[in-house]
């Protein structure tokens, strides 16, 4: 998939809403070899989506290995808006709180008493993370209104033939 076709997509409506939503799943290659799926909070800088973990996280091991990623970020009504990326790896080991982290976390209810003091706690406990950013090689948005998984897809087009025939 070229870079013109990922941005198209990164670029529609329903994909924008679900970038800006707190949580994804991330999918990797654990170091035994087996899979994981694990949730994440995020942020999308309009190119990159970028996660932020601890220094000692056993993902960061995996991610060194092997930096290819899969993603969804979905909602949970029916139908369901999914966006599916792939993509690779960069890790970046910093100093203190990358302000992604605190964006990120930004979004969930605190009144300013409760951001404070989990702010201070989070710059108390951490000296440093790794934040994992993601450039998209490959994404497809499905909203089963315009875009269909591929299977359906293909179906539908078997359907449409079979009629025609």
């Amino acid at each position: 998939m070229n870079q013109n076709e990922i941005t198209e997509i990164l670029n529609r409506p329903i994909s924008r809403e679900l970038l800006g939503r707190d949580l994804l799943r991330m999918a990797y290659v654990a170091k035994d070899g087996t899979p994981r799926n694990i949730p994440i909070a995020f942020t999308w800088n309009g190119s990159q989506i970028v996660v932020c973990t601890t220094k000692n996280a056993p993902k960061l091991h995996s991610l060194r290995h092997n930096p290819e990623v899969a993603l969804t970020i979905d909602t949970e009504v029916h139908p369901p808006k999914i966006l599916l990326l792939r993509g690779r790896v960069e890790l970046d080991v910093v100093d203190g709180i990358p302000e992604e982290y605190l964006q990120m976390n930004g979004s969930y209810e605190m009144t300013p008493e409760q951001r404070v003091e989990w702010e201070a706690e989070v710059r108390s406990l951490y000296d440093g993370m790794v934040r994992i950013v993601i450039t998209p090689t490959w994404a497809k948005l499905i909203d089963f209104e315009n875009t269909l998984p591929s299977a359906v897809e293909e179906l539908v087009r078997q359907r449409a033939e079979r009629q025609n025939a």
